[in-house]
């Protein structure tokens, strides 16, 4: 892999991300034309127009996902409204967070494509029609049968794969990595992490409430459980060694790889402190948790530096009660909290 192919592969996910922090009631900025776009991402735009609000709407899952995972920690996953930059430096870093954010936004494009064939919003894709007939024991009391609508999340991993401009390979064998590979490893991962947390669901049909006749099918998990299996991987990513270093240990060229595994190059910076040639936010400013010994305690988050505290004075409504007839009425209560800020 060389240098080329990294930047096309950036740019691809360029595309997507940026479609992720555009605001979804704006038409101008959906559009096959769209020059954040790459030449082979217009084209299949072209081909597959009605595609194009399931890609943002996958971006913008996977964003607030990854906000949503790492809302505690110093990197939070910001975001900026440069179509170029839209993760800063992380998209380019090969850090355990660019593995990340490859993985959640392959993921959310997955499942967005399939949410949209399942319901029935698209001509060219709809339920699993694999999943047909007898699936359970052959005992009365367990059988049960296929039916209702299973998603069917070979088309969106299909169409993932084909907007993010990866190809697959079979790449468990492979000692060293380029940052390209990693990437391509990573977005695999996310796709495989939307089958493995896929679920069998059934509904029971007879008499009086009995389950005279048990139908199944398989269902994607809400996008948040996938957020939390992906922060796991991210928690338990493995090191490979760079394809561009000279110097690599032998036992990471031993190591085996899991397909399911999310893998880095380069050790994460601390982000403590802003750097904005490289788009990292730094955490001062941040709110954080003065009795929390976690990452979002202000000892780890403040980086050592201190914190700030102000009082807030907060206004809401209280003790309220309906008035027959028909209005609540409700008293107005204030209250004093302490908030805490990184230094």
């Amino acid at each position: 892999m060389n240098r080329t192919s990294v930047l096309t592969g950036a740019r691809a996910l360029f595309a997507q991300q940026w479609l992720g922090v555009t605001p979804p009631d704006d038409p101008e900025q959906l559009s096959c034309g769209d020059p954040v776009l790459s030449a082979r991402q217009r084209e299949l735009c072209r081909r597959k127009p009605f595609l194009l609000p399931s890609v943002r709407d996958g971006a913008q899952l996977a964003v607030s996902e990854c906000q949503n995972q790492f809302r505690r920690e110093r990197w939070n996953c910001s975001t900026t409204r440069e179509p170029t930059a839209v993760f800063g430096y992380e998209l380019t870093s090969g850090t355990k967070e660019t593995a990340f954010i490859y993985a959640v936004m392959a993921a959310g494009l997955v499942h967005s494509i399939t949410r949209s064939c399942s319901q029935g919003n698209m001509t060219v894709c709809g339920c699993d029609a694999h999943l047909r007939g007898s699936g359970g024991s052959e005992t009365a009391s367990e059988a049960w049968q296929w039916g209702g609508c299973s998603d069917n999340i070979q088309f969106g991993t299909w169409f993932s794969r084909k907007f993010m401009e990866h190809s697959v390979k079979n790449m468990s064998s492979l000692t060293s990595y380029t940052l390209s590979t990693m990437n391509q490893h990573n977005s695999e991962a996310g796709r495989q992490a939307i089958e493995r947390t896929m679920s069998t669901e059934c509904r029971c049909h007879g008499i009086s409430g009995s389950c005279g006749v048990k139908t199944c099918w398989r269902s994607m998990a809400p996008f948040r459980r996938v957020g939390s299996y992906l922060k796991e991987r991210y928690e338990q990513s493995i090191q490979m060694s760079n394809r561009s270093r000279k110097k690599t240990r032998k036992k990471d060229q031993r190591r085996p790889l899991n397909k399911h595994q999310l893998i880095y190059l380069n050790k994460s910076p601390n982000y403590c402190l802003e750097d904005k040639r490289r788009g990292i936010a730094g955490t001062r400013g941040r709110r954080c948790n003065r009795a929390s010994s976690g990452p979002d305690g202000c000892n780890l988050l403040c980086c050592g530096r201190g914190y700030n505290t102000h009082v807030v004075r907060n206004i809401e409504r209280c003790e309220c009660k309906f008035v027959w007839c028909c209005f609540v009425r409700c008293r107005r209560c204030e209250s004093m909290n302490d908030m805490h800020t990184c230094k």
